[in-house]
């Protein structure tokens, strides 16, 4: 079980990585590290089997991981069994891996496949994931989250059974009890749940800190009475921060809230594994992982009260061998430890996490203190300090003069030689003949006074922060830090020393959770860092878990970045189009006479003779004996055109001449057509 995930910008956030070991005989180990990818090794060889990416491996790492009990398991086998298109020698590494993200979303990833499941997100939590647990029996995952919420999950539908609130903080831990009827969660207190009614049967209360890891260890109590599946078990605690693992008992009268025993270790549990006792007489071994890279082994009966902690039984240490008089060995950190099948022996994880060595180590019970010592040598691990031990600096003559490499784009500045023991001798026998202040600084070439502050400011803001850094001064940090000038910022960074380079970024990671207007300055300042010392950060080993809280950081400060993005692209369409609507309304319509204008000459005569016919009877008359006269004169064109008009607006006419009383004209028209 893993405590935690590591990375996180939370003081009080579980250290560690999550992993675990798979429950059919520890034959597989999972592994999420930092950088979001998820490797599954095989413990028997130390070989890598899978190794997956999500697709939202950077904004949503993984912070917790759960592997399916055997039961779910041969379900799944039994399935793929009866598919054709599955080999069927596959049943034995059928795995099924519940992976928790920092965005709320829960992925189901099998090893079978070698990619995803399948995912539940809808309706679930809207903070990171901190613990999953799987359900015995039924096909449920509980989770936990920093929303405060509790949610029970079907893995058939994907979807959300029961949601509930869990604790006024967040909620940090599960448990699920063997039988799978009670359910411990773990917030500002311990609770126990009634998963059938989802109510709280217990309350108990112990740590400061947030609770990083449950765990029952016991199956059954051994007693007289009858057993209603939870009065009389034990289970174990382990808090952030917290050097003391909590043992509580479950009773079923309401009395008792505090721990009954405790056992001690030399710091913050990480990891930890125990083997269950099935009756009251056998002991509870329990190995526990701590941040220092020890492992502490306890074995102990739980039979009621103990008042002082209790202190590990064996220390288990691994340390590199020291080749040479001169090399001294370097531990090397543990990440997990779990108990084998036989339970007499363990199996250690140790080294780094993206190439951790797996090795099962038979336990004595006579040795209180194992140290193994183990070359790791050959993993992939870049080390900085080979190019260093290869110089060699040559023996000199007190009387030379050694010209060392100075600023770029200035002269090599004059040291003082080293003081020596006839210091005193060569100062009398060179008298009045030494040259002066003035002369070397001529000699120098810093008469201008632009370049000679140039170079004094350029060359101390260096020395400044290094020394703050080692010294930790707030205010020699302040006066370089606060600086606003882009060009010395990047040759202060230039400059500076390459140890430095790791104390810096942590400094500006603690100015960036400031105040907004110091984090702009420090931008730059990380900028620069990060652009100029890109080289030399590619080559530490452990850079990932350095800078995790500055990743984290930054993808907290930008994650509402993107939809403020689609705002901003939406506001400046509909700002663009009201703008434009109002310049169209203040605009005056243009107002053009046509240059020229085409008519048909039909459409004319039409319009002529319908300006006729709505004119009075006078000029009706007038107009006939016009129209009569240029008839004689113009022939017979002009006597077709009348045919035309006639023929086409016969009852026209004759309804209007009937009105106007010229009905007796008719005859007249048409005997001088004829």
């Amino acid at each position: 079980m893993a405590a935690g995930g590591g990375g996180s910008c939370d003081p009080l956030a579980p250290a560690g990585v999550p992993c675990a070991f798979s429950p059919d005989g520890q034959a597989y180990f999972a592994l999420a590290s930092s950088d979001g990818h998820l490797r599954v090794w095989e413990t028997a060889n130390n070989r890598l089997h899978q190794e997956y990416v999500p697709s939202a491996h950077l904004s949503g790492t993984c912070t917790c991981l759960a592997w399916a009990p055997a039961r779910l398991q041969a379900k799944e086998s039994h399935q793929r069994k009866k598919r054709k298109s599955e080999v069927i020698g596959t049943s034995d590494q059928v795995d099924l891996l519940a992976l928790g993200t920092a965005v709320g979303s829960i992925l189901l990833y099998s090893t079978v496949k070698g990619e995803l499941h399948s995912k539940l997100i809808s309706g679930g939590h809207e903070n990171r994931v901190n613990c999953i647990q799987w359900h015995p029996e039924n096909d449920c995952i509980y989770s936990c989250s920093d929303d405060k919420y509790i949610v029970e999950w079907s893995i058939q539908t994907c979807k959300v059974k029961c949601k509930w609130k869990g604790d006024s903080s967040s909620v940090s831990s599960l448990c699920i009890s063997p039988d799978g009827k009670m359910l411990l969660s773990a917030g500002r207190t311990i609770k126990l749940w009634a998963l059938e009614t989802k109510e709280v049967y217990r309350h108990f209360t112990g740590h400061s800190t947030p609770v990083s890891s449950l765990r029952f260890t016991t199956i059954r109590p051994n007693e007289s009475q009858p057993f209603d599946g939870i009065t009389g078990l034990y289970f174990l605690s382990g808090a952030v921060h917290d050097r003391l693992l909590n043992v509580w008992q479950v009773r079923s009268e309401n009395k008792e809230r505090s721990a009954v025993m405790s056992f001690t270790v030399t710091d913050e549990p990480v990891y930890i594994d125990l083997t269950l006792s099935e009756n009251k007489e056998e002991p509870v071994k329990l190995a526990v992982v701590c941040r220092d890279g020890q492992v502490h082994l306890f074995e102990h009966i739980l039979n009621g009260h103990c008042k002082k902690p209790l202190t590990s039984n064996c220390t288990i240490q691994i340390a590199t061998p020291g080749k040479g008089k001169r090399s001294t060995p370097k531990p090397i950190p543990i990440l997990a430890a779990g108990f084998c099948l036989d339970k007499t022996s363990l199996l250690l994880v140790y080294g780094n996490w993206f190439q951790p060595t797996i090795e099962r180590v038979a336990l004595n019970a006579k040795d209180t203190h194992i140290c193994l010592e183990r070359d790791i040598s050959n993993c992939w691990a870049p080390t900085v300090e080979t190019a260093i031990t290869k110089v060699r600096t040559p023996v000199m003559n007190s009387e030379a003069k050694v010209l060392v490499p100075g600023i770029p784009g200035h002269h090599a500045p004059i040291k003082p030689p080293l003081s020596q023991p006839k210091e005193g001798e060569n100062k009398r026998k060179l008298g009045r003949n030494e040259a002066s202040i003035e002369e070397r600084l001529e000699a120098m070439d810093l008469d201008r006074k632009g370049r000679k502050d140039d170079l004094l400011q350029t060359t101390s803001f260096p020395v400044l922060l290094t020394q703050g850094l080692e010294s930790n001064d707030l205010e020699m940090l302040n006066k370089v830090l606060q600086t606003r000038n882009i060009n010395l910022i990047k040759k202060t960074v230039l400059r500076m020393p390459l140890h430095a380079v790791i104390p810096l970024l942590q400094e500006l990671t603690k100015r960036l959770q400031g105040h907004p207007n110091s984090a702009v300055l420090m931008v730059q300042w990380l900028k620069c860092v990060l652009t100029i010392h890109a080289s030399y950060l590619s080559t530490l080993p452990d850079l990932v878990h350095q800078l995790g809280t500055l990743y984290q950081l930054m993808e907290s400060r930008v994650k509402s970045f993107q939809k403020l993005s689609h705002l901003h692209g939406k506001l400046i369409l509909l700002i663009t189009q009201v703008t434009a609507s109002e310049k169209m309304k203040k605009m005056p319509s243009p107002q053009q006479k046509a240059k020229l204008v085409y008519e048909e000459e039909s459409s004319e005569e039409e319009s002529d003779d319908e300006i006729a016919e709505k004119d009075s009877d006078d000029n009706w008359d007038e107009d006939e004996e016009k129209d009569s006269g240029r008839d004689e004169d113009n022939g017979e064109e002009d006597e077709g055109a009348e045919d035309g008009e006639e023929n086409g607006e016969d009852r026209d006419v004759s309804s209007d001449k009937e009105l106007n009383g010229d009905s007796d004209l008719d005859p007249e028209n048409e005997s001088e057509e004829e």
